[in-house]
């Protein structure tokens, strides 16, 4: 018997667990859900923000996925795994934890503005939904990233993870959608972000100047195996690049829908049937 498809969702936001209702927040709730539906398995990881309500959620830590430690610019960051149930869908979002990175502290800023450290919770968060999907042994089919703080997943899996039999055939998409950050990223980003089997001339985009979003989003795209125009004010020079790179592209439709996403990576995938069984 074929084993199921399979999608993992690395999500920067998710409502309600975030209270406002934008469209990519309840997009990335829902999405989920329509492909349980369809019969793939899922996997969906956000990060444990400081707005998020643990005890009106319930929340409670899986042990034996955390404790961790992701190593960002010679320092241990030991990570925390959580996990919510939504009940009416039957869907587990797991969230990634950590006391300095997210605990008590909101999405990207407060009143003050941006958060001087999100280069290192971008990283963080990225690294520590690898390391634990490979903890789960589970093999996804098709990776969905879906914010700007899940941009370098792309280029870990690819470059970092390439060897790695769990996402070895997976199919990489990345979500362009209309939430940007302001603040760049320090000089020191590239430095901070490598690991082993990252090289150089992988970083080479970004290296020795403040990262902006665009320039985050270009590294993203170009470690993609395929593309998602997510939202209807996506920054117009990200977009021609985007158009430029000839990966596969499902292109931004008000009538796009749920059935839009399964039939678009269905496609990558070379599935036949509707449901992609």
């Amino acid at each position: 018997m074929k084993d199921p498809n399979r999608i993992l969702f690395i999500s920067q936001e998710i409502y309600p667990y975030i209270a406002e209702e934008t469209p990519i927040r309840v997009k990335n709730r829902h999405l989920p859900e329509w492909f349980q539906s369809k019969g793939w398995e899922t996997r969906t990881f956000m990060p444990k923000f400081g707005e998020v309500n643990e005890r009106r959620n319930q929340l409670h830590e899986v042990i034996r996925l955390s404790g961790v430690n992701i190593i960002i610019d010679d320092t241990d960051r030991q990570l925390i795994i959580k996990v919510a149930s939504i009940q009416s869908a039957r869907l587990q979002i797991y969230f990634v934890d950590n006391d300095e990175y997210f605990d008590r502290r909101k999405g990207i800023g407060d009143e003050n503005g941006e958060y001087d450290d999100n280069d290192e919770r971008t990283i963080f968060y990225a690294r520590s939904v690898i390391e634990t999907v490979r903890k789960l042994r589970w093999t996804p089919s098709i990776v969905h990233c879906s914010g700007w703080m899940s941009a370098l997943a792309p280029l870990y899996l690819k470059k970092a993870y390439s060897d790695t039999p769990f996402f070895t055939h997976s199919k990489i998409v990345v979500s362009l959608e209309n939430e940007e950050y302001t603040k760049p990223f320090s000089t020191q980003f590239t430095k901070k972000l490598k690991i082993d089997g990252i090289k150089n001339n992988d970083v080479r985009s970004i290296a020795g100047f403040p990262v902006g979003y665009e320039e985050l989003m270009r590294l993203a795209i170009d470690n993609a195996d395929a593309l998602v125009i997510g939202g209807d004010k996506v920054n117009q020079r990200l977009l021609n690049y985007a158009e430029t790179s000839g990966k596969p592209m499902m292109k931004y439709s008000e009538n796009n829908g749920q059935q839009e996403y399964l039939d678009f990576y269905n496609s990558l995938l070379g599935n036949k049937s509707a449901d992609g069984m």
